[in-house]
C-alpha cells in the first residue's frame, strides 16, 4: 500500500469510521464521552460493540480482546472469539456492549504488591473510550484499564488517566482566575522518541545473556566503537531501511504518528520518534512501538534490543519524554511566543514546572529507575542521576530580571551567516540546546531523558502531570482570592523564581563540579534505583497522590514493593546467567585453549630444545591464573546469591543486591572480559562485541 493517507489509521475505529457506522446520535453520545468524561449508556454501548464488531470481521479479525496494561511494564490481553452458538448448531458473530465495557482478567497472577493473594483471582478490565480500538494480528483490541475486585488499581493507565483529569482541572483554574473565558479544557501531550539496538538474529541466538537478560553480561571491547562519531545520522544500511519502512508502514495502520528515524550514536543503534499527541494515546502508542519494533525485526532475521544498556563501553537506550500543555482551543501553555519576558501566563506556567520538578525530584528519579537504567543513567550518553531543569541564557536571563526587580531588556536575534554566498542566512535561536541535562526546556516543550529504552512511559507522566497539577492547584488558590490577579501574579512568579531557582542548571551535566554544586543547592544524587525507589512511601509524597485522587496508601506501597521486587528479580537472572556461561561456556573453553597451547608446548619442545616456546608459555601461565581467579569469582558470586533466601525485606535484599551481588557480578565479568582478549576466536563461544554491533549490512 504506497497510499500513506489511506494507510494510516486503516487498523484503527477511529472517528472517521465512528461517523460512516455509528447513528448520529450513538455517534454524539460516545465523542460527549471522550471529549468530557461522561457515563456510556449500556444502549449505546451495544450500538457501538455491534458496529466495532462488523468493522473488525470485515479486517479479517475473528477475535477481541481487553488490551490493559499491567504493572508489568508491557502490555497484556486475553483473547476471545465473536462466535456465539445458535439454536441450529450452528454459530453467529456476536459482541455486544457488556463485552466492550468490562472484561474479567485473573487479577492474581499479575504484580500487585500485595494487594492480591493468590486465591483473591477475580479482576476487571474496564474500557477506555478516550483511546481507539484497533485490530492487530487478527484481533480487535480494546484499550483498557485493569483493576482489582476490591477496586485497587494494578495498571498504568487508570493513574494516568486520574493525572490527566487532575491536571486539566487544576490548570482551568489557574486559567480562569487569569480571565479565560474560552478554554475549556487542558491537556498534556507527549512525543516519546525511542532508541534501540538492532542486532543479527543469529548471533543473537548464541548469546544466552541476550536471550535472559535483554543485555550482554560479558564482553570485552570491540577494536572500534562509536570513537570516530561516524554512526550518529549516518547513512542507514540497505537491511536496516527495510527494516524501518516495514515499522513505519505497520505502526502507520495503527494510527502511530511515526515521523522521524534515524541512525544514533553507536553503532547497531537506532531511534524513532512520533509526532506528539494526548499524554493517553501517546502512551498507547509507544507500547505499540515497541512491540511492533520488536515483531518486525524477527521477520528481517534480526533482534530489536530494548535494554537501557545492552553492551558495555557504548552508548545506552533512551525514551526522550518530550511534554507540555495545551488547551482544547490550540494554546500551548509552554509557549513563550515573540516576547517571553512580557508573556505572564506562559511565565506561570513555567514557574509551577520549575517549582514542581524542584519539590519532587525525587519522584521524577524514581519514576525512571531500573536495574536496566541503572547502567545508563550518569555515563556521558544520558543525563546523571540528578535531577535539574535547563532553560536557556534568554530565559534563565528573564528570571534573573523578575528576580532582582530589574527591566529585562531583550536581545536582537542573531543572524547566522554561513559565508556562502549561495546559502542563505537564517535567524538564529536566542539559546542553545543542552543534551547533557535531565529536564530541558525546548522552546515549548520540556524534554524529560532519564527514561529507560524500555520504560513505560505512563510511569513518568503520572509524576509529571500529578506534580505540575499540585502547584498549579497552589497558584489557583492565590489568583482566586487575590482582589488584583496582575499583583499577585507577578508575586507569585517572583516569589517562585527565588525559592526554586536551585533547580535550574544551564551547564555541562557530566562535570564533577556540577556534581559537588548540586549538593551544595541541596539538590538529591539518587545515584542507583534502590536508593530511589524508598522515596516513594515518603509522607509528603503519599499526600500527593491521596491528595488528587490518584493513588491511595496502600497503592503506592504495593507499587513500590513491585518496583523493588523487579530489580531484585532482575539481578537474581542476572547473576544467575552470568554463573550460568561461566562456568558452562567461558571457563571450559578457556581451559580448552590453555590445553592446546600446552600440546603445542610439549611438541614444540620435544623436536629440539633450542624452539623458542615463550609465547605458549607466557599464554598458558598468563590465561591459567585468570582461569583459576573466574573460577573463585564464579564461587563468590554463588555463594552471594545463597544469601538471597535471608531477606524477607524487599527494600533491604535490593541493597543487598546492589552493593554485594552487583559487585561480584563485576568482578567476575572483568576476569571474563580479559580472558576474552587472550583466547583466540575459534575457541570463543559467543559472537563477540565486533559481530554483534557491526554484524547488520
Amino acid at each position: 500500500m504506497n497510499n500513506i493517507p489511506e494507510m494510516f489509521g486503516c487498523m484503527v475505529f477511529n472517528k472517521k469510521v465512528m461517523k460512516e457506522r455509528l447513528p448520529k446520535d450513538t455517534y454524539k453520545a460516545l465523542q460527549k464521552t471522550i471529549k468530557e468524561g461522561k457515563n456510556l449508556e449500556i444502549d449505546v454501548a451495544n450500538v457501538v460493540a455491534n458496529a466495532m464488531k462488523d468493522w473488525a470481521i470485515e479486517k479479517g479479525a475473528t477475535h477481541y480482546t481487553h488490551w490493559f496494561q499491567p504493572m508489568t511494564g508491557i502490555t497484556a490481553e486475553k483473547h476471545d472469539s465473536f462466535i456465539t452458538p445458535s439454536k441450529d448448531d450452528s454459530v453467529i458473530m456476536e459482541f455486544k456492549g457488556k463485552e466492550l465495557i468490562k472484561g474479567e482478567p485473573d487479577a492474581s497472577s499479575f504484580p500487585s504488591g500485595g494487594l492480591r493473594a493468590t486465591f483473591e483471582a477475580r479482576g476487571y478490565t474496564a474500557w477506555d473510550p478516550t483511546s481507539y480500538a484497533f485490530i492487530k494480528d487478527g484481533t480487535l483490541c480494546i484499550p483498557t484499564a485493569f483493576c482489582s475486585y476490591g477496586g485497587e488499581v494494578l495498571d498504568k493507565k487508570t493513574p494516568l488517566l486520574r493525572s490527566m483529569e487532575v491536571i486539566d482541572k487544576q490548570a482551568m483554574r489557574v486559567l480562569t482566575a487569569l480571565g479565560n473565558t474560552t478554554s475549556k479544557h487542558v491537556r498534556t501531550t507527549v512525543g516519546a522518541e525511542q532508541e534501540y539496538f538492532l542486532v543479527d538474529k543469529d548471533m543473537y541466538n548464541k548469546r544466552k545473556d541476550l536471550i535472559f537478560t535483554g543485555r550482554t553480561l560479558y564482553g570485552a571491547k570491540a577494536p572500534k566503537g562509536q570513537e570516530l562519531e561516524d554512526h550518529y545520522f549516518g547513512a542507514i544500511k540497505p537491511r536496516v531501511v527495510a527494516y524501518m519502512k516495514e515499522v513505519d508502514e505497520e505502526l502507520w495502520k495503527l494510527g502511530v504518528l511515526a515521523k522521524t528515524k534515524h541512525n544514533e550514536a553507536a553503532p547497531a543503534q537506532h531511534e524513532l520518534a512520533p509526532i506528539y499527541t494526548t499524554t493517553n494515546i501517546s502512551c498507547d502508542h509507544n507500547q505499540l512501538t515497541m512491540e511492533i519494533m520488536k515483531k518486525v525485526a524477527l521477520k528481517h532475521n534480526l533482534v530489536c534490543l530494548l535494554h537501557e544498556k545492552p553492551f558495555e563501553g557504548v552508548n545506552g537506550s533512551g525514551k526522550h519524554n518530550n511534554w507540555s500543555l495545551s488547551t482544547d482551543d490550540g494554546i500551548n501553555l509552554l509557549s513563550p511566543g515573540k516576547s517571553p519576558h512580557k508573556n505572564a501566563q506562559f511565565l506561570l506556567f513555567l514557574c509551577a514546572v520549575i517549582k514542581a520538578v524542584d519539590e519532587y525530584q525525587d519522584l521524577l528519579r524514581l519514576s525512571v529507575a531500573s536495574a536496566g537504567n541503572d547502567h545508563r543513567l550518569g555515563a556521558n550518553e544520558a543525563p546523571p542521576a540528578i535531577v535539574s531543569i535547563f532553560l536557556g541564557d534568554e530565559l534563565e536571563e528573564i528570571l534573573d530580571a523578575i528576580e532582582s526587580g530589574k527591566t529585562y531588556v531583550k536581545k536582537e536575534k542573531a543572524i547566522m551567516e554561513t559565508g556562502v554566498h549561495s546559502l542563505p542566512n537564517f535567524v538564529k535561536d536566542t539559546t542553545d540546546r543542552n543534551r547533557t541535562s535531565p529536564f530541558a526546556f525546548t522552546g515549548n516543550k520540556f524534554e524529560f531523558r532519564m527514561c529507560g529504552s524500555a520504560l513505560s512511559i505512563a510511569g513518568p507522566n503520572i509524576i509529571l502531570n500529578t506534580i505540575v497539577a499540585d502547584e498549579l492547584d497552589k497558584f489557583a488558590d492565590v489568583l482566586e482570592k487575590a482582589d488584583d490577579v496582575e499583583k499577585a501574579l507577578n508575586e507569585l512568579i517572583r516569589d517562585t523564581v527565588r525559592e526554586h531557582k536551585r533547580i535550574i542548571f544551564n551547564g555541562n551535566n557530566y562535570s564533577d563540579e556540577w556534581v559537588e554544586e548540586a549538593e551544595k543547592r541541596g539538590l538529591l544524587n539518587l545515584k542507583t534505583a534502590p536508593d530511589a525507589f524508598p522515596y516513594f512511601k515518603h509522607e509528603k509524597n503519599i499526600n500527593l497522590f491521596l491528595r488528587h485522587g490518584i493513588f491511595t496508601p496502600t497503592e503506592v506501597c504495593s507499587r513500590c514493593e513491585i518496583l523493588l521486587d523487579n530489580y531484585n528479580k532482575a539481578i537474581n537472572i542476572e547473576a544467575l546467567t552470568m554463573i550460568d556461561m561461566a562456568r558452562k561456556d567461558i571457563l571450559p573453553a578457556s581451559v580448552f585453549y590453555v590445553n592446546e597451547l600446552a600440546q603445542t608446548l610439549c611438541s614444540k619442545k620435544s623436536l629440539s630444545l633450542s624452539i623458542n616456546c615463550g609465547v605458549e608459555e607466557a599464554l598458558i601461565t598468563k590465561l591459567s591464573a585468570l582461569n583459576d581467579s573466574l573460577y573463585e569469582r564464579i564461587n563468590e558470586l554463588e555463594e552471594s546469591l545463597v544469601c538471597i533466601k535471608d531477606y524477607t525485606d524487599v527494600e533491604k535484599l535490593a541493597i543487598f543486591c546492589k552493593e554485594k551481588i552487583v559487585t561480584n557480578m563485576n568482578s567476575l565479568r572483568e576476569v571474563a572480559d580479559e580472558i576474552e582478549t587472550l583466547v583466540a576466536n575459534k575457541y570463543w563461544p559467543y559472537p563477540n562485541y565486533a559481530d554483534l554491533i557491526f554484524g547488520v549490512q
